[in-house]
């Protein structure tokens, strides 16, 4: 043990009370567990309300380490730290598989076998998470005081409940912040959370928390693919009508013909086929959120009975001479240039203005590549939870390769773009996905523009067949999967370009429009 382990261990006690971040409070208690403990790789993690364990600091790890959960259940040494209440150890012949193999910086190459050590963390009789211990050496954990490595352990669950005092204390409602919490957790486990640590996303964190307690407006603007509806959600959660439903509403699905009836709904009788009376969108939403996605779709005629209704918060049934008052707070998306749209005399202003009263801009995955390592951990969680492969991982290579891409459909095109490639490692019996993986990606990424070439003899047939697929399927994912844009974007019919994409095996069934 180091000479100065009291004065290490005093000022991790002394920064519970600082003024830190969660993160960085973490962070500082790693620093000092590897500063005492002979380890190459360490980890702090946290319990969620889902029952995962959440890494909330690393050292020695994989950045993608950040971005996973882990199940106990699935991990047995993970499950048996947290099922004991003192440290375990697990000696380097030990069968179990590790979690973090392949995941340690030390070495590119997957380790089977290594000491391994961990502890589970309590506050006040309750399990909330757990420290782990990798070392490259053999017989490194031998001598290890255990009444320092559970002094650790105290400090770390002291850090964690002092984190939990914090955000209790905050809380104006504990009836609405438990809703909040469920809502929250509803909309991670349909829409996803989000994901990544960048001076970008916290930014736009810090948007939404500036807003979201208010009443006001909120325009979302961003590429396709970049999270605008995730953010709506977000927003909603934090807001005081979270316990209220958030009514979503896809303008660029609207039938012109029954847009009005959708907005505002109708009375028996109104029009062919109304054979019972309806409430619109806004009702449904009364004292919650309406999110209007894809607002710029709008049609002109459409946009001034909104702006009408969002100025009066009343609304008229189609068929009806009664109005209805509402209480809806708008939260809408676009992934146009409003303003232009506005110049070019395709949008109203006063609308514009209207929505415009808090903009948010959720910025493209290229302008934030330093989250695409910890986005990457996030969502490969999905197919390995999917396949039971928990072991699966990407290797440097692949990684350095997808930082580097320009991402035009954003975080979905990532998240596609890992699920083939993960199929494909599936598929070929590997638990780590390598640049050969990465379909349609057979020439590296084929922007490596100074060789077009395969490394392998190839027909030119096959070459031209390859470019033809992997072109038509990133103009659908920039496009949502909507085959008319596509056809528009490529300048070509859409049959044509419908009955291509079925003859080179891209899945046609998902969207047909």
């Amino acid at each position: 043990m180091p000479a100065n382990l009291d004065r290490i261990l005093l000022d991790i006690a002394l920064g519970l009370s600082a003024n830190l971040t969660s993160h960085n409070q973490y962070q500082r208690l790693i620093k000092g567990l590897n500063q005492v403990m002979p380890c190459d790789a360490s980890a702090l993690l946290v319990f969620d309300n889902a029952g995962f364990l959440t890494p909330v600091a690393s050292s020695g790890l994989q950045s993608t380490v950040m971005g996973r959960r882990f199940l106990p259940s699935d991990h047995p040494r993970l499950e048996a730290i947290t099922s004991s209440k003192v440290p375990v150890r697990f000696d380097a012949d030990c069968t179990l598989p590790d979690p973090f193999d392949g995941m340690l910086l030390a070495t590119d190459q997957d380790i089977d076998v290594h000491d391994c050590m961990g502890c589970s963390l309590y506050v006040e009789q309750q399990l909330v998470g757990a420290l782990t211990m990798d070392s490259l050496t053999v017989g490194a954990f031998d001598k290890v005081d255990h009444t320092v490595l559970e002094t650790f352990a105290a400090l770390a669950a002291a850090s964690l409940r002092n984190r939990a005092m914090l955000k209790a204390l905050r809380a104006k409602n504990v009836k609405q912040q438990h809703v909040t919490e469920m809502l929250i957790q509803q909309a991670r486990k349909q829409q996803g959370e989000m994901i990544g640590s960048s001076n970008e996303m916290r930014k736009l964190r810090l948007g939404i928390d500036t807003v979201a307690t208010s009443d006001y407006s909120v325009l979302i603007s961003g590429e396709t693919g970049s999270g605008k509806e995730l953010v709506a959600h977000q927003i909603h959660a934090q807001s005081r009508r979270c316990d209220q439903p958030m009514v979503y509403v896809n303008c660029a699905a609207l039938a012109e013909n029954l847009a009005e009836s959708e907005l505002f709904g109708h009375v028996k009788g109104a029009f062919t086929g109304a054979n019972q009376a309806r409430a619109g969108k806004f009702e449904l939403a009364d004292g919650g959120s309406l999110f209007l996605d894809e607002i710029g779709e709008l049609p002109l005629m459409l946009q001034a009975k909104l702006l009408r209704a969002i100025q009066h918060g009343e609304v008229q049934r189609v068929g009806s001479d009664r109005n209805v008052l509402v209480d809806v707070r708008i939260i809408a998306a676009t992934n146009r240039d409003l303003v232009q749209e506005v110049a070019d005399k395709r949008f109203r202003a006063d609308l514009f203005h209207r929505l415009n009263v808090y903009p948010i801009h959720v910025p493209p995955l290229r302008e934030r590549a330093a989250d695409i390592a910890m986005l990457s951990g996030y969502l490969l969680d999905k197919v390995r939870h999917q396949f039971n492969v928990h072991g699966l991982h990407l290797d440097s290579k692949s990684l350095v390769m997808l930082e580097k891409q320009h991402w035009p459909g954003n975080v979905r095109e990532l998240e596609h773009s890992l699920t083939r490639a993960a199929l494909n490692a599936i598929q070929a019996q590997s638990q780590v996905i390598r640049l050969e993986h990465f379909y349609p990606q057979a020439v590296i990424a084929s922007h490596s523009e100074s060789d077009p070439l395969p490394a392998q003899p190839t027909a030119l047939r096959e070459l031209v067949t390859d470019y033809q697929a992997r072109i038509i399927s990133q103009a659908l994912e920039r496009h949502d999967g909507v085959w008319a844009k596509a056809a528009q974007f490529l300048k070509t019919d859409r049959g044509n370009l419908y009955r291509l994409g079925k003859k080179l095996g891209i899945d046609t069934s998902s969207n047909s429009r």
